[in-house]
């Protein structure tokens, strides 16, 4: 199934210890991958297996990927004593208390020592980076999982809508295969009855009429351009049924319809063939702006 190149995707995951990760991908077209991670500093050990992850998945575009990550409670923080500094401070209570004699009275709590400064410390609790990327990747997957489903829906539509132009083509096409033949015997006619005015009552050389008739033919004859492009025409529908990134063949492909159809607009001088390849440029056109669209 083919994909649009445009599109949206969240996964959001929630943990026991109180961390919750949340991915978004947003994508907009572009002639090659770029993907762009943004995510806090802490966290960017993970940026490059993010990467390659979402390459896997997307072959076109310009991928923004978001992570937020939040926590909940005090679970990511614990304290610390410094047990030497403690320690420090309890020798030099008691060298104190030898100092004061009786002057110096009491005991003193843990309650105490912990007022002094630098005794307890308050940091945050080592993460498990293995783990931490793992969390990642997995919330990455939903996301994915949700941005392809986004772009496949979007892809679907814009392959109908292709289809259907194809269809409005191959009429035309029919059309001008049609009236094509029609324009050597208007040539013809029109030949004739000037050479009879012309000439009056001077006998025609009807060998020189059918030479002049097959010169015109042969320069306004449009078979191989109409072969071209039905086959053209397989190709488009072979791609879009095939599915995968074939956004970037099918733009190739769209260059050689435009390149038939001018070819068939310049040797045709008959006011109709010239209005229906009009037409048929015009969703042309309409395709190449949609196929831009494709991944």
């Amino acid at each position: 199934m083919v994909k649009s190149m445009t599109g949206y995707g969240r996964g959001e995951r929630a943990y026991e210890d109180g961390v919750q990760l949340t991915v978004e991908l947003r994508a907009v077209n572009n002639r090659y991958l770029d993907c762009a991670v943004k995510m806090p500093r802490a966290y960017i050990f993970a940026e490059d297996a993010m990467k390659s992850l979402v390459q896997k998945s997307v072959a076109r575009g310009k991928v923004d990927v978001f992570v937020t990550i939040a926590r909940s409670g005090g679970d990511d923080m614990v304290v610390t004593v410094n047990e030497a500094l403690a320690k420090s401070y309890i020798d030099a209570l008691g060298r104190l208390r030898e100092l004061g004699g009786a002057y110096v009275k009491g005991n003193y709590y843990a309650s105490d020592l912990a007022r002094f400064p630098d005794v307890l410390t308050v940091e945050k609790k080592a993460e498990d980076l293995d783990e931490m990327k793992e969390r990642l990747l997995a919330s990455l997957e939903l996301a994915l999982a949700d941005f392809n489903a986004m772009r496949e829906t979007e892809g679907r539509r814009l392959a109908e809508d292709i289809l259907g132009r194809a269809e409005a083509i191959e009429g035309l096409l029919g059309e001008i295969e049609e009236r094509s033949p029609q324009t050597v015997n208007d040539y013809r006619a029109r030949l004739e009855a000037k050479m009879r005015e012309t000439l009056q009552n001077t006998q025609i050389d009807e060998a020189r009429l059918l030479t002049e008739a097959a010169i015109f033919a042969d320069k306004v004859a449009v078979d191989e351009e109409t072969v071209r492009l039905h086959s053209h025409l397989g190709q488009l529908r072979e791609l879009l049924e095939g599915g995968g990134a074939v956004g970037r063949k099918l733009d190739f492909l769209i260059q050689e319809f435009n390149r038939e159809a001018n070819t068939i607009g310049s040797k045709c001088s008959d006011l109709e063939i010239t209005r229906r390849v009009v037409d048929m440029k015009a969703e042309i056109e309409k395709i190449r702006e949609q196929v831009q669209n494709l991944e």
